[in-house]
């Protein structure tokens, strides 16, 4: 390590040399030697306006790079504030570091300033919680903390850093003698308590790192049997008549962009009929012949051989219910308990998915066509599509959702990147347009967790500059992160967000109203959310008309290429589209 003037700077260098390009933050005084030493190092510092919003930054940088992302936080309410966005991330199994600052050490427990217990709130949300005691300790903790995120199962992990071991010596020693009041003291005691406090400085800075016991080890040896289930699953489909392959979130994490498009490669020669869910959408590009998006359930009900790569027998395969009992069930998942979950399979494959999916292609030969069973699924998805298109009302008062994401899907640019935060509204889009290309696309998961959005498009907007990023809310989402609008002028960035706006928590009052009669707590108001943006420096756009909607789009593109932020206000038309969609 280079001499260091602080140890913000060693963080910064530790991050550096990891390859992370960007520290998300929202700044404090327990924390101000990182962003520093961060920027000291190259990174580039995106300062935010809500904790939650640095950590889904975070999320997102992860997802696009393949490398974890960080995010900084102050003590106390900074660290708390990142809650739900950290309890996201190990829901997707997304790997990110949390660096969160705290109190001194020698005032811990005494009441100073958002002085907590961290580390019992973050380690049930986190594969692995520490706090660093002293300046010997940062690299070989911050290095721990890049393994555990990103060996095993990904996930998030908490670090915390006090300020006495963040800021130089020099500034350290000035506090602890004010703050302790031994620069008063006089006689034997006040030099004795002045040695002491020299001894603990010296300690703070200068003790070498000693091994610490009781570090989590989550290495998996992911090619123990694996040859031997590799042969198992290459028979499986090669005596197949109707095989399905699923694939999720889970194949995806850890890939770089080149990594991806190997596991794209991959999955296009296996020729296997393909169904993509939540980031791993966009793998296969905009159109595949072997990608399907609707009618999943039909598929894995009729199917004979299915491979669920990477995606759990939760609620959205119905427990493992959706999937025929006489099917061949393949199940690859680095985690050994969702592995089983709810449905035993008849192989089970504790391996990374992608990488388990590029080694199945290179011992496999020419894919069969399957034929019989393709036109079936073809026929199908066509159906749904001409359903899909048949239903758009162009002509409807005020803005029909389908005929609106039929037109920005018309329009998108080659390089977009997807973001979806919402309920109703984002939903319908999700039916509709396509993302273009691997690690495009960015949902909150399996945690469903509103408010990703504008730290979403913070994350993709840094890792990815050139791109067209496009960010789907609801009007009811939209106010968790819409001040994000701020960080976008300041940073740079230029998304375009489109907010269906129909004054209500829709995917909530449809089934609520039908159910109970009563469409309390549901209902918004047609708020001038584009003047809201206006107001953060953004450039809005309202659309109440379907004349409106092709320029509104082509002004946003515009804008978003010259570095302006655009939000445009969508007011919509009712629909029933989504009827009975309500997710409990």
């Amino acid at each position: 390590m280079a001499e260091h003037i602080h140890g913000g700077s060693i963080v910064g260098e530790v991050l550096a040399a990891h390859g992370v390009s960007c520290l998300y933050n929202l700044c404090g005084g327990h924390i101000s030697p990182i962003l520093h030493g961060a920027k000291m190092h190259g990174l580039k510092v995106v300062d935010v306006r809500d904790e939650a919003t640095a950590a889904f930054a975070a999320d997102a940088a992860s997802r696009m790079t393949g490398i974890p992302g960080v995010c900084a936080v102050t003590a106390g309410p900074g660290v708390t504030n990142t809650v739900t966005a950290v309890k996201n991330a190990q829901e997707a199994q997304q790997p990110i570091i949390i660096l969160g600052g705290a109190t001194a050490t020698v005032l811990r427990g005494r009441g100073s300033l958002q002085d907590i217990d961290q580390l019992s709130l973050m380690k049930p949300i986190t594969k692995w919680a520490a706090r660093c005691n002293k300046v010997g300790d940062l690299v070989p903790m911050l290095e721990k903390a890049f393994a555990v995120a990103t060996e095993g199962v990904p996930g998030p992990v908490f670090l915390e850093i006090p300020v006495d071991v963040l800021y130089p010596k020099e500034i350290v020693e000035e506090w602890y003698i004010k703050e302790s009041g031994v620069g008063k003291m006089k006689g034997i005691v006040g030099k004795a308590a002045q040695l002491a406090m020299k001894g603990y400085l010296q300690h703070q800075f200068h003790m070498p790192h000693l091994p610490i016991l009781g570090w989590p080890q989550f290495e998996l040896p992911f090619d123990l049997g694996v040859g031997r289930q590799l042969d198992q699953v290459k028979s499986a489909l090669e005596k197949a008549e109707k095989p399905v392959l699923v694939i999720g979130n889970q194949a995806m994490v850890n890939l770089t962009p080149d990594r991806a498009e190997e596991l794209a490669s991959a999955v296009r020669k296996l020729g296997v009929p393909t169904f993509l869910g939540g980031a791993s959408r966009g793998l296969l590009g905009r159109f595949s012949d072997i990608q399907f998006r609707h009618q999943r359930s039909a598929a894995l009900k009729e199917a004979d051989v299915v491979i669920v790569a990477g995606f759990p027998f939760d609620f959205r395969l119905g427990y493992g219910l959706k999937i025929n009992k006489n099917a061949n069930l393949v199940s690859i998942n680095l985690d050994p308990v969702a592995l089983k979950k709810n449905r035993k399979p008849t192989i089970a494959i504790q391996a990374h998915p992608g990488r388990f999916l590029v080694q199945l292609a290179e011992r496999s030969g020419t894919p069969q066509r399957w034929d019989g069973w393709f036109r079936t699924l073809q026929g199908r998805e066509e159906s749904r599509d001409a359903e899909i298109l048949a239903s758009a009302r162009p002509d409807s008062t005020l803005i029909d959702p389908i005929h609106l994401f039929l037109r920005i899907e018309d329009k998108l640019a080659e390089d977009s990147v997807l973001i979806v935060d919402g309920g109703d509204f984002v939903a319908t889009g999700s039916y509709i347009v396509r993302p273009r290309g691997p690690l495009s696309w960015l949902d909150p998961g399996v945690f469903g967790t509103l408010g990703v959005g504008g730290g979403f498009a913070v994350g993709a907007s840094s890792v990815r500059p050139s791109a067209e990023v496009w960010l789907f809310y609801g009007d009811g989402s939209c106010a968790y992160s819409i001040a994000e609008f701020d960080t976008f002028v300041r940073s740079g960035f230029a998304p375009i967000a489109v907010i269906g706006t129909d004054a209500s928590w829709q995917q909530i009052a449809r089934d609520q109203i039908k159910i109970l009669g009563d469409a309390v707590g549901t209902e918004l108001r047609r708020t001038d959310y584009h003047i809201v943006a206006e107001g953060y420096g953004g450039k809005g756009i309202l659309v109440t008309d379907s004349s409106q909607i092709d320029s509104a789009l082509d002004e946003a593109k515009r804008l978003s290429a010259e570095g302006v932020p655009v939000c445009i206000n969508v007011h919509l038309a009712s629909s029933d589209f989504r009827e009975g969609s309500l997710s409990i």
